[in-house]
């Protein structure tokens, strides 16, 4: 069996699709993207699959480590991003080729069904507090949410109080066990990001997430220093290489590997086994579409240490289009009970509705990051 061709299609809200063929008439489908950079990470895909047309799909391994190895530039957000939605295919393939779903090639279930959390509150959070008990009633067990609009280096304490009266709102309205995620998403600096954290302790949260930019992991150390607060991050990390140091330097107890940024299923089924060689739990990053969303499951299946997933269903982000739309069976990603059953069908264990990819791309995106700056007129942080 051999790869013969394949096609890409950028598709609303802000996806990029994958579609790998091979000789036999097998299809594989991947979600190579990075949010903001579709067309960027789609050249990088045709740069990619056009070295491995003619090989057997069978080999991901191989072709893994040709993608990533033979090239003397490596890794970053670009690279690795295409490289996953690769990946994804490859392994989409080999399911369907041995009639069985991913999980069960990657040694069987460790798990029947894993817990999901929602975002609530968009970009710039408010009325979170109503907004997650209308998710609790349809059967959300956590949320996740922004903290906090972008913060200078000392700020106010009058938007730690908007933050922690936020969060109040969410666990008053939901109660003691209902999951609270609390994503300071790169946009706090150390010294605000102590006193949030210390502050939100009150709100027994399920975590904090990315309390420091990647490029400062080294300030993790003073932030556990003040709380007991689980600390997440690595959605914005792209190889077991970068999370080594991280899971060795000790200060993160949830990572976050994002299964269309870093390197796909087979680097991110690696990244969270080291991860639990550590004693550290893993939550995939996904605010994506139905197929990143399908590996993360797939991945999770396999994973003692995953706990939860992240999963974009109603996300801000998804105007017009969302992860139902691109499936034609929507009940593959039914959530009961707060959670998601584990996807058995062969391959990813979802289909595509091609015809319906086709129809959306004629339409595409321009989906961009937005540009925040503070009062002063500086760049404030994403």
């Amino acid at each position: 069996m051999k790869i013969k061709s394949y096609e890409l299609f950028t598709v609303p809200p802000r996806w990029l699709f994958l579609k790998v063929e091979t000789d036999d008439g097998l299809v594989g489908w991947g979600e190579p993207v990075i949010e903001g950079k579709a067309a960027t990470v789609k050249a990088a895909v045709h740069e990619l699959m056009d070295t491995i047309i003619g090989k057997d799909p069978m080999n991901i391994e191989g072709i893994w480590n040709e993608l990533y190895r033979a090239g003397f530039y490596r890794g970053g957000p670009i690279l690795m991003s295409a490289l996953a939605g690769i990946d994804q295919a490859l392994w989409d393939i080999k399911g369907k080729y041995y009639n069985a779903p991913i999980h069960q090639l990657l040694g069987g279930k460790a798990r029947e069904r894993i817990k999901i959390y929602s975002w609530v509150g968009g970009d710039r959070p408010l009325d979170v507090g109503a907004a997650s008990l209308e998710l609790k009633d349809q059967g959300i067990t956590a949320v996740k949410m922004n903290a906090t609009e972008e913060l200078q280096y000392i700020d106010s304490y009058s938007k730690v109080d908007d933050v922690l009266e936020r969060v109040a709102s969410i666990r008053e309205m939901c109660g003691k066990d209902f999951g609270i995620g609390i994503d300071f998403h790169g946009r706090v600096h150390k010294p605000m990001a102590k006193v949030l954290a210390k502050e939100l302790e009150q709100f027994r949260p399920m975590f904090i997430e990315e309390p420091a930019l990647p490029e400062n992991n080294e300030n993790l150390r003073d932030i556990a220093m003040h709380t007991s607060i689980p600390i997440a991050t690595g959605e914005r990390m792209f190889s077991k290489w970068q999370f080594k140091t991280l899971l060795k330097d000790g200060y993160a107890d949830i990572i976050q590997p994002d299964l269309s940024h870093a390197g796909g299923i087979t680097e991110c089924k690696k990244i969270i086994s080291m991860a639990e060689a550590h004693d550290v739990a893993a939550a995939p990053h996904c605010p994506l579409g139905p197929i990143a969303l399908a590996a993360c499951i797939q991945v999770d299946a396999t994973c003692h240490n995953a706990i939860i997933q992240e999963q974009s269903l109603g996300i801000h982000y998804n105007k017009g289009n969302d992860i139902l739309d691109y499936v034609t069976d929507a009940s593959v990603f039914e959530y009961t009970d707060g959670h998601v059953e584990v996807l058995e069908k062969p391959g990813l264990g979802i289909e595509i509705d091609e015809d319906y990819v086709r129809e959306r791309s004629l339409t595409g995106h321009n989906w961009k990051n937005p540009v925040w700056t503070h009062k002063d007129g500086s760049i404030a942080e994403w």
